[in-house]
């Protein structure tokens, strides 16, 4: 087959990839974008949006259930209606998937649908879907394949042993599910199903579940998901993991854990093999995600990556980002990206939003750090709401004041992470944030008090006077 040439081939229409293929279109490129499955990658597909709306669900769930604590009399069953619910998060991934449909016909680009295989440096295959036996060739190519759920070969092979992406489609509500790693995506799945009745056990062979957040806000997290029946075991590994037709068992320690389910949320892995990178000389590390640089480029000229495969950090809006600045790079505006003030949003119950330093880290530093802290329980908003546990904490240099991370766990910490964002990047101190008027009674007013912790000059909860 003849090959069709473009100035930009996208191979991954997910978050990165097809939000890098759009900019392309408006900057006037010829751009081919090489999709095997559905538009919008895991993250609209199987992960973060099937996942929010469900967990959207449930908040209704939690609110018709204290009604009460309102003053708002609900009477008969307050039921979740699980197939319903599966309805609802169908339908808003197929509006959205064809919104992108939309968005990428709108930018000019020709979609591929079909797994792309180099077969030299300018050269891609199209092999299965809908147009196979494909040829492109283009000036330039961005990797954006992604990465999916990790499953060890100790872990046996069963219906009962199932990732994320089965656990979003399964038929029924379990009444028992065992959770392997107490990271993010095992934690939210966690508060999700105890909801819902489930008997959720998490086993995390770390010291802690969500290892690598402030370890404050994990303890916060750990705390109300324990109250919520969710059992968390720490510190030991699930061993002797056996599954049958009709459930899944393990060994924690001398305890033996029973459940209908085991789901493995213990990591993810590079899509790359069937990429034929090294027809184009591309180079991977030893586990498949492929090194960038500050310019999303690889060791190969005119050939990016962006997003979960350069193996980094895995999350939709950082490879929208990488995505938009490859394609700055690719039209001649240099553009620079960084893994270092990436916020984090994570949907347990309470939520959490992060960004920058820890103080843990800033100790490995050895910086010498400030913190102010600021509880929602202390927060006209929050108690109106009903929402009190909690806080924001705020991380300043002891010497510049400049904020140095963020950490927010209570209601809306995910929204509420987003002031944080340009203003780190703006190189914000803990006195400028503190002046800077938040309206009342809201929420955000929580980052305001924390920025006036920094320096002991909070005037809503007791602080020590100053000589």
């Amino acid at each position: 087959m003849k090959a069709q040439e473009f100035d930009l081939c996208v191979i991954g229409a997910g978050p990165g990839g097809y939000v890098a293929a759009i900019r392309a279109g408006q900057h006037g490129l010829n751009v081919a974008l090489v999709e095997k499955n559905h538009f919008g990658g895991t993250c609209l597909n199987i992960g973060c949006i099937p996942t929010k709306t469900l967990i959207a669900g449930i908040d209704v769930l939690k609110s018709a259930r204290h009604a009460a604590d309102f003053g708002v009399e609900i009477s008969g069953d307050i039921k979740p209606n699980w197939k319903k619910m599966m309805v609802r998060k169908d339908d808003v991934v197929e509006k959205l998937r064809g919104g992108i449909g939309g968005l990428l016909k709108a930018a000019g680009v020709t979609v591929f649908n079909g797994a792309a295989g180099f077969i030299d440096r300018k050269t891609v295959a199209v092999n299965g879907g809908n147009d196979n036996g494909a040829v492109i060739q283009a000036k330039n190519f961005i990797i954006a394949s992604g990465s999916e759920s990790l499953v060890p070969g100790f872990i046996p092979q069963s219906p009962r042993v199932i990732t994320s992406t089965e656990l979003l489609s399964i038929e029924k509500v379990p009444k028992s599910l065992l959770i392997l790693g107490g990271g993010v995506i095992g934690c939210e799945f966690a508060c999700l199903f105890a909801e819902l009745g489930t008997e959720v056990t998490v086993v995390e062979m770390l010291p802690s579940i969500l290892p690598n957040l402030d370890r404050e806000v994990a303890k916060t997290v750990a705390k109300e998901m324990e109250k919520a029946g969710v059992k968390i075991l720490t510190g030991t590994p699930l061993s002797d993991i056996k599954a049958t037709a009709k459930g899944v068992s393990g060994q924690v320690g001398s305890e033996t854990l029973n459940a209908e389910y085991l789901l493995v949320s213990i990591g993810r892995k590079a899509v790359s093999k069937e990429l034929n990178l090294g027809a184009a000389g591309v180079k991977t590390d030893e586990r498949g995600w492929v090194p960038v640089d500050a310019k999303c480029k690889t060791n190969v000229p005119g050939i990016y990556a962006i997003g979960d495969i350069g193996g980094k950090i895995w999350l939709a809006h950082l490879a929208s980002a990488m995505g938009i600045c490859a394609v700055e790079n690719i039209c001649g505006n240099s553009n620079d990206f960084s893994y270092d003030l990436v916020p984090g949003c994570i949907f347990t119950s309470p939520e959490i939003g992060t960004i920058g330093l820890t103080e843990e880290q800033c100790k490995d530093k050895e910086i010498n750090y400030s913190v102010g802290k600021f509880p929602f329980a202390a927060l006209g908003k929050a108690m109106a709401i009903n929402e009190t546990a909690g806080f924001v904490k705020i991380i300043a240099d002891k010497n510049t004041d400049q904020v140095l991370g963020v950490h927010i766990v209570g209601p809306h910490a995910t929204d509420l992470i987003s002031e944080a964002v340009p203003a780190m990047n703006m190189e914000v101190t803990a006195k400028e944030l503190g002046k800077a008027i938040h309206a009342h009674p809201t929420l955000g007013e929580a980052m305001m008090e924390a920025a006036h912790a920094v320096h002991g000059e909070c005037c809503h909860i007791p602080m020590k006077r100053k000589k």
